[in-house]
């Protein structure tokens, strides 16, 4: 199987796998805990009309702040404590959502809370090329990005005895080795700056949680479910 690294757009027919770790696809990860869909979107306007239309709960950032009249921000640790009936969220981020737009592969949606699930998960769709596809921060390569997709690739490496990985993919799991060096990195990196501002630093450390769920999302074009692998 070959492995590959690449920034907003993927080069994979294959697989591939989307991760923006502050925050979307942490977001989207912790929200398959309670929620059956998940339906991305690419602007607010977007999602008030998904929410009228499917009862769902609205979810979202534009630069790192909620939108004004939504239900909640694109934050796991308000997501894990926000109460509703509803199995259905809609998110639209500046960055992750923007990404799947793209996409024409198999999508499954990676960060450090799931880096072991979702290299297994991407292994057992038996395919021949695997993606990591950073979302970046509007156009701008995000450090913390580059790290998590190391953590993943190292889990697919560990757990495929076949596996061809390129030098930019092997150069992010050497990035990945030294875990205080990555808290550090996720801290002060651009997007851990701006989310301190916003009063959201406790989503970093909740971002920096491997391997602490099963949950792996799969996109299919229009929602993202939960699904079960071996």
């Amino acid at each position: 199987m070959k492995v590959t690294l690449s920034f907003e757009e993927t080069i994979s027919n294959d697989v591939s796998i989307m991760v923006d770790v502050l925050r979307a696809s942490t977001t989207i990860t912790e929200a398959l805990t309670e929620f059956k869909e998940i339906i991305p979107c690419f602007t607010p306007e977007d999602a008030f009309k998904l929410k009228s239309e499917t009862g769902g709960v609205i979810a979202g950032e534009r630069k790192g702040a909620k939108v004004e009249g939504f239900d909640i921000g694109n934050s796991p640790n308000a997501l894990k404590d926000f109460k509703t009936d509803s199995k259905t969220l809609i998110l639209t981020t500046s960055n992750g959502t923007r990404i799947l737009e793209k996409m024409n592969s198999k999508v499954l949606i990676g960060c450090l809370n799931n880096a072991s699930a979702v290299a297994k998960a991407s292994i057992e769709l038996g395919e021949s090329h695997v993606d990591l596809v950073m979302a970046g921060v509007w156009g701008k390569f995000a450090i913390e990005d580059f790290l998590a997709s190391g953590e993943i690739i190292y889990q697919i490496y560990k757990n495929c005895s076949e596996c061809e990985i390129d030098e930019y993919a092997k150069s992010a799991v050497l990035a990945s080795r030294d875990y205080n060096a990555v808290q550090k990195a996720f801290y002060e990196s651009t997007s851990g700056n701006k989310l301190k501002s916003l009063g959201y630093e406790k989503d970093i450390g909740f971002s920096l949680n491997k391997n602490s769920t099963k949950n792996v999302g799969k996109y299919d074009g229009i929602k993202i479910n939960k699904v079960n692998f071996k």
